[in-house]
């Protein structure tokens, strides 16, 4: 046995490439149901680097893929001609929305995190 830092099998070390980062964020816009672990098994590293990736650099929170959606699904199939049309559709949008809409879903944020916290952070759902 040696102390010395040779050639070892295994995983590389860097796991956070851009193509890594890319990967991860196409997973969860096209299927926002997946976990952690099944993430990490599809591109071969650990879930919690999945977890630094996606909060560190794709800046996500599990909130975030449900706004996400549904925001992509209502302005599926629209054109628009001006950055400003978008703004002007978003807003009409979210004011649409039934103000307990937003206090439902930060009441259910709170049985969301502990069941992060119950699985050692092994969910995305």
């Amino acid at each position: 046995m040696s102390t010395e830092g040779g050639e070892r099998s295994g995983r590389p070390k860097e796991f956070v490439t851009d193509e890594n980062i890319k990967k991860i964020h196409k997973v969860i816009l096209n299927y926002r149901k997946l976990k952690l672990n099944e993430i990490a098994d599809t591109l071969k590293i650990s879930t919690q680097r999945v977890h630094h990736i996606i909060h560190e650099y794709l800046d996500l929170v599990p909130n975030d893929y449900f706004l996400l959606t549904y925001l992509k699904t209502m302005l599926a199939g629209k054109n628009f001609s001006s950055n400003e049309e978008v703004i002007v559709e978003t807003e009409a949008y979210f004011e649409a929305k039934d103000k307990s809409n937003y206090k439902n879903g930060i009441e259910k944020m709170e049985a969301h995190y502990n069941q992060c916290i119950i699985v050692d952070g092994n969910y995305v759902e």
